[in-house]
């Protein structure tokens, strides 16, 4: 004999709490002038599972405790998709509908597709290109440190992650589309992050004529040009490569035996493109600023990079010897998670954590605030690579740390981001030590991805 389930109901559980704010604009606009800020507050006030008022009667969830990522992103996943979630929304007319942003049969066909392109001996086929392309740029670093001038090293990040991500996943040299990328991008970045928190704003990137609007869309065809032309000279050249972009031009519908359109391959392009790069990138920057500030762990990463490559260019094989290095990129991402929320749809009514989510709820998680939890980490705001030694990384739940989020929605590129990461992390350091311009004022700027605001500002001392 089978027992019904038991109905989730609003008279069953109890809504979660959190604040109503003045009415009738809630609490948007502390969301909308200091995001991370306010979930930190709530999440002190309120505790892992919130329900604040966005504006009129429209509520938004907050959860953070490692069980409550555990149900929404793994165990009742397919309830919780991606669209369609206001702020996902907004980048369809980025990326359109590639991994990022698509759901259901047709995600996990484009992720079935694309994910041999990430298996790990393919990825160790990159390394080599990944560390030479790093050499070329510690060449050209040369000339600035003789003469004392600092780099901004977020851009240079931007520039190298995008070289590499051209050349192995797509087999063309983006070098020269470095600049327009990264300007086209920091405006469309700055414009959608600044929309998110503004209810029904994907309606209005439906007006053309609205500033916003023509300033995303003339960015968005920037980009959207230098795809076209990735995918033209791909298709013109009849090269026959087994990188990313041939997987996806070499694909065949199981049912029907056709190909992908132009259109499918231009949004899974730009997706990888943008999304492969900008995440990298940042993961560096942070790191750089974090190991200036802390030069007895700089000391201890030197020494360990030192020991192992002896001068050398690091190699795939290296990379279990070099624990440490991954262990400080692992505790920079901790404090500052590229991807800082995971945003989630809510199809159906749900109970998480004892709590009831209606249909139809616009659900945010986040790591920042999560990697910050007291429960999973002591001193949460101190920079302590120690805390990813195995035996401490054991004894957390598995989803007190996320920072490629998780379930079968994991980002499909995290291993080849950490093996990039650490192989360019333990080069740079081997040549170079970047120290912080005295003076500079770091901050957040909590954009699609969590960016340090202005310019990162360092001095490069050879080694």
């Amino acid at each position: 004999m089978t027992t019904a389930p038991v109905k989730i109901s609003a008279e069953r559980l109890p809504h979660p709490p959190g604040p109503l704010g003045k009415w009738p604009q809630g609490v948007l606009k502390q969301f909308q002038e200091q995001p991370l800020e306010a979930m930190m507050a709530m999440f002190r006030e309120y505790g892992d599972a919130i329900r604040f008022r966005a504006m009129l009667n429209f509520y938004g969830y907050l959860f953070f405790h490692p069980a409550h990522y555990q149900h929404i992103l793994q165990d009742n996943n397919r309830n919780y998709t991606k669209m369609p979630h206001p702020s996902l929304s907004l980048l369809r007319p980025v990326v359109g509908n590639g991994l990022l942003t698509s759901d259901g049969d047709f995600w996990r066909r484009q992720r079935r597709l694309a994910a041999p392109a990430f298996h790990r001996k393919r990825i160790a086929a990159f390394a080599t290109t990944m560390t030479a392309a790093t050499d070329t740029m510690l060449e050209n670093w040369h000339a600035l440190a003789k003469d004392g001038r600092p780099l901004d090293v977020n851009e240079a990040m931007m520039h190298l992650t995008l070289e590499i991500v051209g050349k192995t996943l797509f087999s063309i040299d983006l070098t020269r589309e470095a600049d327009t990328v990264g300007e086209a991008f920091a405006v469309v970045n700055e414009e959608i992050a600044h929309l998110t928190s503004i209810p029904f704003a994907d309606i209005g990137l439906k007006i053309p004529f609205l500033p916003t609007t023509r300033r995303i869309n003339k960015n968005t065809a920037v980009l959207t040009q230098i795809v076209h032309g990735i995918i033209q000279e791909r298709r013109q050249s009849n090269l026959e490569t087994e990188d990313l972009l041939g997987m996806l031009m070499a694909a065949r519908d199981e049912d029907s035996g056709e190909g992908m359109s132009d259109q499918q391959l231009h949004d899974e392009v730009m997706t990888i493109m943008l999304a492969g790069h900008e995440t990298t990138a940042v993961a560096l920057a942070w790191t750089f600023y974090l190991l200036s500030e802390h030069p007895a762990v700089r000391a201890e990463l030197e020494a360990e990079v030192d020991g192992v490559l002896n001068g050398r260019l690091p190699t795939m094989d290296d990379m279990p010897n070099l624990p440490y290095t991954t262990m400080v990129l692992e505790e920079s991402m901790r404090l500052y998670p590229p991807a800082y929320a995971i945003a989630r749809w809510g199809n159906e009514e749900d109970e998480v954590g004892g709590y009831y989510v209606p249909k139809n709820a616009v659900i945010t998680t986040s790591p920042y605030v999560t990697h910050r939890h007291p429960e999973f980490w002591d001193d949460p705001e101190q920079f302590d690579p120690q805390r990813f030694t195995p035996e401490r990384k054991a004894e957390r739940p598995r989803y007190a740390y996320l920072p490629f989020g998780g379930g079968p929605r994991i980002c499909i590129g995290n291993s080849f981001a950490m093996t990039e990461a650490t192989l360019l992390l333990a080069s740079i350091v081997q040549r170079y030590r970047l120290s912080l311009v005295p003076g500079t004022r770091v901050a957040l700027e909590p954009l699609i991805t969590l960016r340090p605001k202005g310019h990162l500002m360092m001095t490069l001392t050879p080694r």
